[in-house]
């Protein structure tokens, strides 16, 4: 009898929180989604746009500025403002799925901003002695996409994904030393 009994409780248990539960997760889903699919948005934005179209403003990115701030920051507009429309009008409809796209498009945001002026070029010195093979790994794929000073023959335009040889010459000379 008690068994039965504990059976019907869980039960209307999962009739109660599974909706949630199902909510939850589909909208975890659709944040980590936007997210994955802002590096391919990165990668296109940067080949096509940044060494194509937009390459002045870019360019003192490759070549250097002596300010603090380059030309090449403004382009936090293309995630930026995607990102503020989608939670907004997401927001305006009940908090429905556009809000967690630019829930997911703004944490690429961060972790681009984090990984790009933090990890890589250092604007801040937080993780300049790192051993981490990810983090050396994509130094070394971002220096490979900078020595092209000009817009022509660049590599290496994504700033999250590593290709796998990175990670082998990384591995290659962690064991040398």
């Amino acid at each position: 009898m008690q068994i039965s009994n504990l059976t019907t409780h869980i039960s209307h248990l999962v009739c109660i929180f599974a909706p949630e539960m199902t909510t939850f997760f589909f909208n975890a889903l659709i944040i980590l989604t936007s997210f994955c699919a802002m590096e391919a948005v990165a990668w296109l934005s940067h080949k096509f746009l940044m060494h194509g179209l937009l390459w002045k403003v870019h360019q003192d990115h490759h070549t250097g500025s002596p300010h603090k701030l380059q030309h090449n920051d403004s382009f936090f507009l293309i995630f930026a403002i995607p990102s503020w429309l989608f939670i907004m009008f997401g927001v305006m409809d009940g908090a429905d799925y556009k809000m967690y796209i630019g829930i997911g498009i703004t944490l690429y945001g961060i972790a681009y901003f984090f990984v790009h002026e933090v990890v890589i070029h250092q604007r801040l010195k937080f993780f300049s002695r790192t051993k981490n093979r990810y983090l050396l790994a994509l130094r070394r794929a971002h220096k490979v996409h900078h020595k092209h000073l000009g817009k022509e023959d660049g590599e290496c335009f994504g700033m999250l994904f590593v290709p796998k040889k990175y990670f082998n010459q990384v591995t290659n000379s962690l064991f040398e030393k």
